[in-house]
Formats: C-alpha cells, structure tokens, sequence
C-alpha cells in the first residue's frame, strides 16, 4: 500500500516552520537562531519532515545545506504559504486598529524612474486606503525578495506565476541632438564606429550581446565589445543624452525624451531584442481583491498609452533648429 494521503488535519506545522527556516538560510545553525529553539530539535522536526515524505529534503554538509529536487520544488509554496498567514494576520491586526491595507510592489530600477513613479501617484490618488511598498533591484525576472506583485524585465518564458505582458521592448540607437546633427546624411555605421558604445548589465548575456544583434541585424559591420556597461538604461540614456555616446534605448520607454527631441533618433531603425516588461503575481492571489485592482489598474493604464512611431520621429533627424 502507498503511503496515506496528507490533509490539513494532519499538516506537520512546525516541520514545516524547521524546513522553511533551514532551506532559506541554508544552515541548521542560522534556522536554528531564526526560531530561537536548537538545532538538535529543528533537525529533529526536519527528519521527521522527510520520514513523512519518504523522501529527502536537505543534504547535510560540512558547511551548510543544499536543497534536494524534493525540497526545492516544496520550499517555495511554504515559504510563499507562510508570508500569506503571516500578511494576512497582520492586516486583521492592522484593520482592528484603523491601519491602511499594504500592498508589496516590485518594479525595475529603469521602470520605476520612467513610468512607475507617476503611476504609483497616480494609483495613490485614486485609492488612498490602500498603502504601497515598492522594491526595485536590478536583474531580469522575479525578485528575490517576497512580493505580492511584481512588474519583471525578461524574455517570454513558462512560469508558475501569472504574468501579463505589458510592451515587448523595441530598441533603437538615441544619442544627443546635437551627435546626431553632427552625423545627419552620413551611414549609421559611421556614427557608431567613431563614438562611445553604451552598454546595459543584463543577466546571462554578455555586455555586448545588444549591440551585437543590433549589428548583425542591421548588416553593420561593429566592435560590439568596446564601451561602456551600466546598471541601468536610464543611467545608460543619460549618459548619451551629454553627447558621451550611443545607447539603444526601448522606444516606448523613453517616448517623451524622443518626442521632446532631448534625445537624438539618427536612425529608423528598430531592433526587437526578445525581452519584455511583464505583470507577474502568484495565481492564489487572484482572489485578493486588492492584489486584482491593482493588476486590473497598471494594465488599463498603460494600454491607454499610444506605441511611439519612430519613423515620423526620424524625418527631421538632423536638421538645424532655426
């Protein structure tokens, strides 16, 4: 006979609580000290966790602890179980005192300075009762840190989350007005040679890996390796918008600057460069109505926004202001 099935009658809570502990700090001592009880009884309650399973969960080593396949496919649903509990407990504590209901948001370095600053303004001004805290960290995909919703910088992939696409990104070479004058009726490939190439750290690739599908996509023959790397795009567009160099930068992203004409278009060309901005939450969080609103919200608010069209951007590149 196989082993009898688990129900919420006979869930081992405080094996579970030990296994949360000891997984996400990677030691019996740091899990130990985390729930103040010691370390001959979280790896008691650990064993008595995989006795259970019938399967191992940690492997034991001289100096810390790494995850079998078993338990690295359950320490995330507890750990996600357990921040759920104890969000929830807390919002019962915080509604029986009059506190507002607090919602975790999560938004890249280059989004947040761009669109979501106004957005959460926005958002604020329309539904006060409903308090924010917004994390930024550098890196494609889903945060480290536990949130509730999370805007993400990745390529199209298959997720346990739910994840809304909000733009694929579409890049293009942007410099200084004053560059791109300065090259106006010359080749691109020409402007790219002779200034800086600007670059942006993305996780995986290499420094140049933009650049270089950039050039062999637009049949330009260019020392893809040789510039400048930066954290973020913005810093990166900030850099260009001086008349230090050359970026590609996400057309839709800075819109404004283009339009504005802050910022120099000496090409139209566009590169899709596979990644994309994306609206990623857990699937049991469908059900909290705060967590829907805001979702529902962020999407209706940037489908409001109309693509930007580079090609009637880069009609007057060049030209003399009179």
């Amino acid at each position: 006979m196989g082993r009898p099935v688990i129900d919420r009658k006979w869930l081992p809570l405080n094996a579970l609580r030990a296994f949360d502990a000891v997984a996400r700090r990677q030691s019996f001592t740091a899990g130990a000290q985390s729930l103040n009880v010691t370390q001959s009884a979280l790896s008691r309650h650990v064993m008595s966790l995989e006795e259970l399973l019938g399967k191992k969960l940690v492997e034991r080593k001289p100096h810390g602890i790494s995850l079998t396949e078993a338990g690295a496919k359950l320490l995330p649903v507890v750990a996600k179980s357990f921040d759920r509990i104890e969000q929830t407990l807390n919002e019962i504590k915080s509604e029986a005192a009059g506190k507002q209901r607090l919602l975790r948001v999560h938004m890249p370095p280059t989004f947040l300075q761009r669109r979501g600053m106004q957005m959460l303004h926005e958002f604020r001004a329309e539904y006060p009762a409903i308090a924010i805290d917004i994390s930024s960290t550098y890196g494609t995909g889903l945060p480290s840190r536990a949130v509730e919703v999370a805007v993400t910088y990745d390529r199209p992939k298959v997720s346990d989350a739910i994840q809304d696409l909000l733009w694929m990104e579409r890049v293009t070479p942007v410099c200084s007005p004053e560059l791109a004058r300065r090259f106006a009726g010359r080749p691109l490939e020409a402007l790219l040679q002779e200034n800086e190439l600007l670059h942006v750290r993305i996780d995986g690739q290499d420094n140049s890996h933009l650049w270089s599908q950039f050039a062999r996509s637009a049949g330009i023959s260019l020392d893809s390796a040789r510039g400048i790397t930066f954290d973020t795009l913005a810093l990166a567009v900030q850099y260009a918008e001086r008349g230090h160099g050359v970026v590609l930068a996400d057309i839709d992203m800075f819109s404004e600057e283009i339009e504005s004409g802050r910022l120099g278009v000496p090409s139209d060309i566009e590169y899709r460069d596979g990644y994309g901005y994306f609206l990623a939450l857990h699937p049991e969080d469908l059900d909290d109505p705060v967590i829907a609103l805001f979702r529902n919200w962020i999407i209706t608010r940037l489908a409001a926004d109309t693509p930007v069209r580079l090609a009637a951007m880069t009609a007057t590149a060049g030209q003399d202001d009179f």
